[in-house]
């Protein structure tokens, strides 16, 4: 039996090479699906509080879907069911451009906007009324009021959940494995397979998972602290 070693993996270039590339397809999955979810947060947003029952029923209808089917169900939906069902072009197009990357982010950005919408909508709505009327006072109109006055102070009383959503989904895009996605769990469990450290390698891979979510905490901790007016008074 193999006693515990870190240096047999550390010290191999192409564990440490195949470790680098995994870390940086993570964040390549993470940020551009944070990207899309954010976009499509602020775009539920405003339909929800658009005028008309249509749109706010629409709204509520996706986040149900989003928050109570599990996301690895919704990863494998999209490329082991919708991927299959695509035209013969569009899918081969995506089979020459990494599909599995693609539909990782496609899958998790549309299952975080659901909860991204709902920390902005109650960030917005904690927001006093008062202020769209003294904005409106001041000669704005609804939508520079809620560009100006109302979004900005949403966002703000948003932020601390949004930086919780944000790092799980940092952590949800190891989900990405299932899909044969080369992240960092899919670099993890190859070097498991070719070095036979199990423990030594998912050590490491959780060190690390647990560094770069830190670093997301402290750094969201540090954006509420900078967007708090009370802290921008002392500044």
């Amino acid at each position: 039996m193999k006693g515990f070693d870190l240096a047999d993996i550390l010290a191999n270039p192409e564990y440490v090479a195949m470790l680098v590339h995994g870390i940086e397809m993570t964040f390549v999955i993470a940020i551009s699906s944070w990207l899309l979810a954010m976009s499509l947060a602020l775009l539920l947003l405003a339909i929800r509080f658009a005028p008309g029952r249509i749109g706010n029923s629409v709204v509520a209808a996706y986040v149900s879907y989003h928050r109570n089917v599990p996301t690895l169900v919704q990863l494998m939906l999209w490329y082991f069911g919708i991927y299959t069902v695509l035209p013969s072009g569009l899918s081969d197009w995506l089979s020459a451009h990494s599909a599995e990357m693609i539909f990782a982010i496609i899958g998790l950005g549309l299952c975080q906007a659901a909860y991204f919408s709902e920390d902005l909508r109650s960030g917005l709505r904690s927001v006093n009324p008062g202020q769209m009327e003294a904005a409106r006072a001041l000669g704005h109109g609804y939508v520079s009021a809620m560009r100006f006055v109302l979004i900005p102070q949403g966002v703000r009383n948003a932020l601390p959940a949004l930086v919780n959503h944000s790092v799980s989904l940092f952590k949800n895009s190891s989900l990405a494995i299932v899909i044969g996605a080369p992240e960092l769990s899919h670099a993890i469990k190859e070097i498991d397979n070719l070095s036979f450290r199990t423990f030594e390698i998912y050590l490491i891979g959780t060190l690390l998972y647990l560094f770069f979510s830190l670093i997301i905490m402290a750094t969201g901790a540090y954006v509420t602290w900078r967007a708090d007016p009370a802290n921008g008074a002392r500044r």
